[in-house]
């Protein structure tokens, strides 16, 4: 990607980058995929629990953006609206998937998902608050694992990526009052499952 792209300048807002990708340009389209991919691979890891299924998922909401872009009549929505792709998605998949209950096995691949590493530098230097966030992150997991899907989905949405209950709302497909009391619900259970990690 050319940094002397307009569209990648730091000082451009999201919208304008949008409009640009919507007219057809790739690199302004790059720098939105640059912007989103971790995020949403971070969410559908932690809703699928799957990195293969994770990394599909994620191809396919950037693919389908791509398609749908020309239709996205607010280009300042594009955010909520690439979480709201990704997270149906996630949500089609788990219904097509057996009632088994799922976990994963790795706990680094756990911990590789959290975030971009920042979180976890200063832990590093110190090797016994390092496990002890390794324990409560593999602690999260597993609590996470026995919410329903949309519980997940909308605890995830709000604390992991900081969508706010209007969006969540949409992208769910339920009313902002019912998102407050999933996320009630999902928090309370994961308070409930967490308080052997305090």
């Amino acid at each position: 990607m050319n940094d002397s792209n307009p569209a990648c300048d730091a000082d451009t807002d999201e919208g304008s980058i949008v409009a640009r990708a919507q007219d057809g340009d790739l690199a302004a389209f790059e720098h939105l995929v640059h912007t989103y991919q971790d995020r949403l691979f971070r969410l559908a890891y932690r809703m699928l629990n799957d990195r293969t299924d994770a990394e599909d998922v994620v191809q396919e909401t950037l693919t389908a953006s791509w398609r749908a872009l020309p239709m996205l009549s607010d280009v300042k929505a594009f955010g909520g609206w690439i979480y709201r792709l990704a997270t149906n998605k996630c949500l089609d998949l788990l219904r097509k998937r057996s009632a088994r209950a799922e976990t994963i096995t790795d706990p680094a691949e756990i911990h590789s998902t959290l975030d971009d590493g920042a979180t976890r530098a200063p832990l590093e230097a110190d090797p016994v608050a390092s496990a002890e966030w390794a324990a409560q992150q593999d602690g999260l997991t597993t609590v996470l694992n026995t919410l329903p899907a949309v519980q997940r989905a909308c605890w995830l949405l709000r604390e992991i990526h900081g969508r706010s209950y209007a969006e969540i709302g949409v992208t769910l497909k339920i009313n902002p009052t019912t998102v407050r009391g999933t996320l009630a619900r999902a928090r309370r259970r994961i308070a409930e499952g967490m308080s052997q990690w305090r």
